[in-house]
């Protein structure tokens, strides 16, 4: 599976449909919707925005919701299911598995039908200020599981040239694409890093 690039996760607050569109409009690659609580109706307006604009939607948490909303697929946790049951319920659509700072999560995960794993905090987050650290070693030693990588925690532009370079494919922003004075632009500029 072909996943390169920005990787926006809705943030919380006001506005989120203008802001989504601002951040599809900028070319991200992959939109994940992670909202909590969530409602169908929010979701389902997301999942026609990203359809639009021809992004894989990816909701958070929750695989009713993505096959309600007819999402791309789903992202799970640590503690939001189990892999196996999910990969079931979600044939031919994407599953991603968050496995923290933990390379043998990151197998497992794979083996278990995941498309794509996440490693982070990769920098100290505001989103998640107690989360372990991952080093950004993981990224060479994981290449071998042969999916995506995505980064995740903390990442701005200034320190994002530095997950490319390590190995990351994918690059799972909140704050600094969402709360960037012009969303569109920032996107843009993440983009440039994977061309």
């Amino acid at each position: 599976m072909k996943l390169r690039g920005l990787y926006a996760i809705t943030p919380e607050g006001p506005e989120l449909e203008a802001n989504v569109r601002a951040a599809l409009e900028g070319g991200i690659a992959l939109l994940q919707y992670r909202r909590k609580p969530g409602t169908y109706d929010e979701a389902a307006r997301v999942a026609a925005l990203a359809r639009e604009f021809r992004v894989p939607l990816i909701v958070n948490d929750d695989v009713s919701l993505a096959l309600e909303i007819g999402a791309a697929g789903a992202h799970l946790g640590r503690d939001d299911g189990e892999l196996p049951g999910a990969r079931r319920r979600l044939p031919g659509r994407i599953l991603g598995a968050s496995c923290y700072h933990d390379l043998e999560r990151a197998r497992a995960a794979v083996r278990a039908g995941a498309d794509y794993v996440a490693f982070g905090s990769v920098f100290p987050s505001s989103t998640k200020p107690l989360a372990v650290r991952a080093p950004l070693t993981l990224f060479a030693a994981a290449r071998p599981l042969g999916v995506p990588l995505a980064a995740i925690g903390g990442i701005t532009l200034d320190n994002a040239p530095s997950l490319v370079a390590a190995g990351a494919d994918l690059l799972a922003v909140i704050t600094d694409l969402f709360d960037a004075p012009d969303i569109r632009a920032r996107a843009r500029q993440y983009g440039k890093l994977f061309s």
